[in-house]
């Protein structure tokens, strides 16, 4: 039970550092005060941000890489 509450942290913790990427990834634009988003267009956001975490996430792996030696 402690591993699983263990992992989740860290996947919260990774979400959380990568949350400025993410966003400006997804280049989504700030609402106008006073002026909610309606229902559809956060889904839509959500969807953005979901699809802009996993680009982040794979370039952070990908440069965390080591550079292969040229052949």
């Amino acid at each position: 039970m402690s591993a699983d509450i263990d992992r989740q942290q860290a996947k919260m913790k990774e979400f959380m550092s990568l949350l400025p990427l993410t966003l400006e990834l997804a280049g989504l634009p700030r609402a106008d005060t006073g002026k909610p988003f309606s229902e559809g267009q956060l889904e839509a956001r959500v969807m953005a941000v979901r699809n802009a975490y996993k680009v982040a996430r794979q370039l952070v792996i990908d440069v965390s890489k080591p550079a292969e030696a040229p052949a």
